[in-house]
């Protein structure tokens, strides 16, 4: 499961290991597998959007009576606050996206929850090209957020929602008029059950038939680890 462990240096660990034996090794990265992000991504590969230009995502909860007492909010068990649970995620969807990423700002305070680790991540990655992803994960967000949206030259994306107290799971495509002003707008609606974990597994299950890497592996959970770790002031 993601994050496939509690830093850098357990998850290479296991990605040296895997590469001595000749093994591939999966990571739950599972909201690559929620409809609207997967619907998302054969737009962005079929072209529509044009080139990527940049993301913007929020993702957060608002905690529970007691939160700051979780283990979550223990480090020597978690690994971090707000920033490898919720901001995990936010990292892998920004790579899947927009390829090899690097960490060029962070800030990773605790607002509101007496805990050692941080309650709030803000993030700003870049690309090799110069695509930007900006992402902030919080636990102070009093209504639960899923907010993702992917901006390319013809067009953007708007995925908001991912079910349950996060709301419809919703895709709209903007997509740019020749003349511009306001683009044309098409959205799809996703309704429960939230079958994510099926179709991961089965894309899994299909990886092990065709002997290939899985979609989400360990050298994505590698490369998000490196982004944290550098956001922690860890040494990479």
């Amino acid at each position: 499961e993601k994050p496939a462990g509690r830093h850098l240096d357990e998850v290479a660990r296991l990605a040296r290991t895997a590469k001595e034996k000749g093994r591939f090794v999966k990571v739950g990265f599972n909201h690559r597998f929620h409809p609207a992000l997967m619907k998302a991504r054969e737009i962005v590969d079929a072209g529509a959007l044009g080139p990527l230009m940049f993301l913007r995502a929020r993702y957060g909860h608002g905690g529970r009576v007691g939160y700051e007492k979780e283990w979550r909010c223990q480090k020597e068990i978690s690994g971090g606050g707000e920033l490898v649970d919720q901001g995990a995620h936010l990292i892998d969807l920004s790579r899947w996206f927009l390829g090899d990423l690097d960490l060029t700002f962070s800030h990773n305070p605790t607002f509101f929850w007496k805990t050692e680790v941080e309650d709030n991540s803000f993030l700003a990655l870049k690309s090799p090209t110069g695509q930007v992803a900006w992402l902030h994960a919080s636990w102070s967000e009093w209504k639960n957020i899923f907010s993702f949206e992917i901006y390319g030259r013809n067009g953007k994306l708007a995925i908001d929602g991912l079910g349950g107290s996060y709301g419809v799971e919703r895709l709209t495509h903007f997509r740019m008029r020749p003349e511009m002003g306001p683009p044309e707008a098409k959205s799809w609606e996703f309704s429960p059950p939230d079958r994510s974990w099926e179709v991961e597994f089965a894309e899994f299950a299909i990886a092990i038939r065709e002997g290939r890497e899985p979609l989400g592996n360990i050298h994505d959970a590698v490369a998000m680890h490196r982004i944290i770790g550098k956001a922690y002031g860890r040494a990479s």
